[in-house]
């Protein structure tokens, strides 16, 4: 098929559009348009529908010409569904690509803007719809929310015009194109086009009409566009909503404005094209209180309702303020995605995204925007809204022989061709224009408090531009650009960023911010993206809440990100989903599991990095001060509401994990951002495991969550107490903590030692270092000899240490035993060896000492002392590098799998790490062994429980293994190998073990976020030279 070549002409963006305007609804009459939705307007003629006839082709150059005639024949098309993404309807292939760790950033076609390649995947889509005789006389508007990535359309045979901007709409006037009675749109949608290297965001590539499509019917006479301004007064006494009118012919225009509880309060008539309301005391808006007015505007045969928050936003010095308050964003990036339909999302769909029950106060639209009505949702809902133009090229880093440099804790950060297309002039008008669409589109929406220009495009004119176009268009926004701080190399060119309000970047470590904070002069900081939550993470949340209430220049941040992307592939023989990501379609170019790095799994079923997010931004946090006159900080950490009227405080008392009490504490009186001291109103007796559960719960009815609703909680440890909490698991789970006594015997042969007791038979192997059997009353506890373990199943956010890890040969240690020696006194056996641990080829990772203590009633206990020492190299004047930390450091048991329950006192009952337990509990939990098993869809380390002073595993025939030490540990108990989970892409591929496998860790290396954001802080690494840990086991 002939095309004129649009596609791959910078300068022919739009041909035959509507000029910009804000998102609208219009409807007949009044009582329809408040709270009215495109998909039911009566001015609405929806296309949305299953009845679409489509044909794909591998080339735009093998779609016959005549295809787009009113009368072409259809027959071999298929029917199928719009809004919607051709991959995920079996069209073409699905792809993934971005920017892992271990590939570069790479464009899906080779980098040659303005062309793509000829290979260019095109469909042909054709809905027909009718119009009757009083329609066809009015205005008819054809409106695309959303097509990826440009597109041809025509009415009746005729050529309408073309667009792109995959995630912005347009507008074609129809009307002389449309007749009474039936009518045929035909439109060709191609995959790729010159804008694509200005897409070049991190998602699954889908193609297609993936958001609504309609007609709008409007008289001719008729409001065009309107943009509403709303001062208000420094001291929020006053209010101002002024109006300014585009109109399209000469229509009689009436203004009414309602508060927020639907009184009526004001009409108006413009004057000089604007209208003007004034409001005393207003009711503000903001992401806690999201009160909108309605502002109706008519006209003789059509009615617009607007909904209006009033808000004023302040920058004074490095600090923002929303209504005079220095607000906190505790937010999250949302891509449109879903592994059923895609980029296609309904409403029903964003519904479950809005993420208020888990304290995330912020959206930013990464990367581009959200549908328009979404944005309508998040001032309904309440959500401060960095809103994202659709921009991202970030491709052009991976030009051969371009180089960049990323320094941690620097303000600029140096590239070569990161910026290319940002100073390219050819490429300045697209740039601007798809600034435009998303200021024109969102500019009434209350919730956007910020324009984010794109995402990682580097700097550069072009930017620029766009920047003052923004400034001089909507100065009362918060301007934002994170790539502002990347600087040209062999260049005397200079980023010019006086426009940009706030200094911006991703996954700066904590240590920046506490230097950028401290220093006078700087702009606001606010992160676009950290604590990336990829698989089990993130880790260091309460690190960054921690300077969240610490500077006021820190505004806040969003963490990466909300879901993960993936397409559903059926199901398993064995009935478990398929969720398949980059590399499971053999894509020539993708990037694995990188899009599987969300708060939520693709199904939207939390991930437990989400619980962690709700709790570590609980709305109040509790600092016990006096154990003994039970003195309490509350330091309330919202941004306006009073404690006593946004919640209330419950509280119950637990000793050694069973409650003794509960109750309701009096309301508290605290302004927001105060704090106050209250006693609690009973008695606290110190002993044994006290701790006292704080929890807040919701007062009143919100739009999303419930009264009653837990907003979160704080536990207050009074007293801790090892050996009580191991009596309390030992008796929640029936297991023994006592056995006969009796004379021990050992009989030393060539390899072996075996210790015996009346009950007990216990085979130690001298050149293992370990029990290779330990029987009691004739069944032995273990399937294979207990191991020294330092390796974990690499989580997401290892993927960067892993190589260091592998490198140092973790994966595969053997243990060397050097010489064992054994004793005996009244107590018992005293067996011990001398270890080290090393990798073929590799020099030692730790050596030391292995201690058993075999007591008279067979009780085990073993003492593992270690050292990390440096190589010194002969003559060398300094020893070779140290070794990476370690993942971990402990055992591992392999059980008969009938040890199935599991009891423990530590932080549960969701898996726990150093740095990830701060929406566990301390406590008394019991689980079976597979309930503690956290599936993540790429398999990893899970399910390990931090900080344990007891743990039991038992079987249905009360056979039981008591475990306790001198230091708190972690534990795993799991059906699946640490290799099995290593080895294996994805959950359903998983094998069970026909063990019950149990790694007790006296140490183990926290989460972080290193998948993307910085390296796991030193605090939370197993990285001593000298390590020790000692197990008690009682069976």
């Amino acid at each position: 098929m002939k095309l004129q070549n649009y596609f791959q002409d910078p300068s022919s963006l739009h041909i035959g559009t509507e000029p910009l305007r804000a998102y609208y609804v219009p409807c007949r009459e009044e009582a329809e348009a408040n709270g009215a939705d495109m998909l039911k307007a009566s001015r609405a003629i929806i296309l949305n529908g299953d009845d679409w006839k489509f044909k794909f082709y591998e080339s735009y150059h093998q779609v016959p010409e005549g295809c787009t005639e009113k009368a072409a024949d259809t027959t071999g098309y298929d029917t199928i569904p719009v809004p919607s993404c051709w991959q995920i309807l079996g069209y073409d292939q699905n792809q993934y690509t971005n920017v892992p760790v271990i590939a570069n950033v790479r464009y899906p076609i080779p980098f040659d803007p303005p062309y793509v390649p000829d290979d260019n995947p095109a469909g042909v889509y054709v809905k027909e719809f009718s119009l009757t005789e009083e329609e066809a006389t009015q205005k008819i508007y054809l409106n695309f929310d959303g097509v990826d990535s440009c597109y041809y359309v025509w009415i009746n045979g005729a050529f309408v015009g073309y667009s792109q901007i995959s995630h912005s709409g347009s507008e074609f006037d129809i009307t002389d194109k449309v007749t009474a009675g039936n009518n045929r749109l035909t439109v060709l949608v191609l995959k790729w086009c010159d804008g694509t290297y200005l897409e070049d965001q991190d998602k699954l590539r889908f193609t297609g009409i993936f958001r609504d499509v309609y007609l709008l019917v409007r008289p001719v006479d008729h409001i065009r566009d309107y943009f509403v301004h709303t001062p208000v007064s420094e001291d929020l006494t006053k209010a101002e909503i002024l109006v300014d009118l585009e109109l399209c012919g000469s229509p009689s225009v009436t203004a009414k404005l309602y508060a927020p509880d639907g009184d009526f309060l004001a009409a108006a008539t413009p004057s000089d094209g604007k209208v003007r309301f004034t409001v005393d005391d207003p009711d503000l808006w903001n992401a806690e209180h999201p009160a909108l007015y309605t502002l109706i505007l008519s006209t003789p045969d059509e009615v617009i309702a607007q909904k209006v928050g009033l808000r004023r936003i302040d920058i004074k010095g490095n600090v923002i303020y929303i209504n005079g308050v220095n607000f906190k964003i505790k937010g999250t990036n949302r891509h449109d995605s879903n592994p059923f339909t895609g980029a296609a999302v309904t409403r029903e769909q964003l519904l479950t995204d809005l993420m208020k029950e888990h304290n995330i106060n912020a959206i930013r639209t990464s990367h581009y925007p959200n549908a328009p009505w979404a944005t309508q949702m998040y001032d309904k809902y309440g959500f401060y809204v960095m809103d994202e133009a659709d921009l991202e090229s970030h491709g052009c880093t991976t030009l051969y022989g371009s180089k960049s440099e990323h320094v941690d804790m620097g303000e600029v950060q140096y590239e070569e061709s990161y910026g290319y297309l940002m100073r390219d002039p050819s490429y300045e008008n697209a740039v601007v224009d798809r600034i435009q669409h998303l200021v024109h589109r969102d500019k009434n929406c209350s919730s956007v408090f910020s324009w984010s220009m794109g995402n990682e495009s580097a700097y550069g004119p072009n930017l620029e531009k766009a920047a003052a176009w923004i400034k001089s268009y909507d100065p009362d926004r918060v301007l934002n650009y994170e790539n502002s701080i990347w600087q040209q190399t062999n260049t005397d060119y200079v980023n010019d960023v006086h426009d940009l309000d706030v200094f911006s970047r991703m996954y700066a470590p904590v240590e920046f911010i506490d230097e950028f904070c401290s220093k006078e002069g700087k702009k606001p900081f606010i992160e676009v993206e950290y604590c990336h939550a990829m698989g089990n993470g993130p880790g260091d949340l309460e690190a960054y809440f921690e300077r969240l209430y610490k500077y006021p220049g820190y505004i806040g941040g969003f963490v990466w990100e909300w879901c993960d992307h993936s397409v559903y592939m059926g199901k398993t023989i064995e009935g478990k989903d398929k969720f398949f990501y980059g590399g499971d379609w053999n894509e020539e170019i993708h990037d694995g599991n990188f899009c599987m790095d969300g708060l939520v799994y693709p199904d939207r079923t939390p991930h437990t990095g989400l619980l962690e997010h709700k709790n570590v931004a609980r709305p109040i946090r509790a600092i016990l001060l006096d154990a003994s006159k039970g003195l309490v900080e509350l330091d309330n950490k919202l941004d306006y509401t009073n404690i006593k009227d946004g919640f209330t405080i419950t509280y119950d008392v637990q000793k050694d994990g069973m409650t003794v009490l509960s109750g309701t504490l009096d309301p508290v009186d605290c302004p927001a951002k105060e704090k106050v001291t209250i006693t609690l109103p009973f008695a606290v007796t110190v002993e044994a495991n006290t701790i006292v559960t704080l929890h807040y719960l919701q007062k009143e009815d919100a739009l999303l969550t419930p009264s009653g609703y837990e907003a979160g909680h704080d536990q207050l440890i009074f007293s801790t107490d090892a050996t009580s909490a191991v009596a309390a698991v030992a008796k929640a789970s029936g297991a023994s903590t006592a056995s006969a006594t009796s004379a021990v015997s050992v009989e030393d042969l060539e390899n072996e030692l075996v210790v015996s007791g009346s009950a007990f038979r216990y085979v130690y192997d001298k050149w293992k270092g370990t029990f290779t059997a330990l029987v009691k009353d004739q069944k032995n506890l273990i399937a294979q000899p207990i191991q020294l373990n330092i390796w974990r199943a690499p989580m997401d956010n290892d993927r960067r240490i892993r190589w260091e890890w592998e490198a140092a040969g973790y994966d595969r240690a053997r243990t060397k035993i050097y010489a064992t020696e054994w004793t005996q006194d009244e107590d018992g056996v005293t067996l011990t060896s001398t270890y080290s641990l090393a990798a073929v080829y590799l020099q030692r990772i730790i050596e030391g000492t292995i201690t058993w203590k075999v007591a008279k009633d067979g009780t085990l206990t073993v003492t593992v002392d270690g050292e990390r020492k440096p190589v010194h190299v002969p003559l060398a004047k300094t020893p070779l590098p140290k070794m990476p930390f370690l993942p971990r450091f402990g055992l591992r048991l392999f059980l008969e799998p009938a040890f199935a329950d599991v009891t423990y006192f530590g932080y549960g009952p969701i898996e726990s790490y150093p740095d990830k337990h701060h929406d566990a509990k301390l406590g008394l939990y019991t689980s079976d062994v597979d309930s503690l098993h956290e599936d993540y869809l790429r398999p990893q380390e899970n399910g390990s429980h931090w900080n344990c002073s007891g743990l039991a595993l038992t079987t249905s025939d009360h056979r039981s293994l008591l475990i306790s030490g001198t230091q708190n540990f972690s534990f795993n108990a799991s059906r699946y190998t640490q290799e099995e989970l290593t080895t294996k892409a994805h959950s359903f591929e998983l094998e069970k073990s026909p063990y019950t496998v149990l790694c007790l860790d006296g140490y183990m290396s926290g989460c972080g976020s290193n998948s993307c954001g910085p390296a796991l802080a030193k605090k939370y690494r197993v990285d001593q030279d000298k390590l020790t840990f000692t197990f008690t086991l009682n069976f």
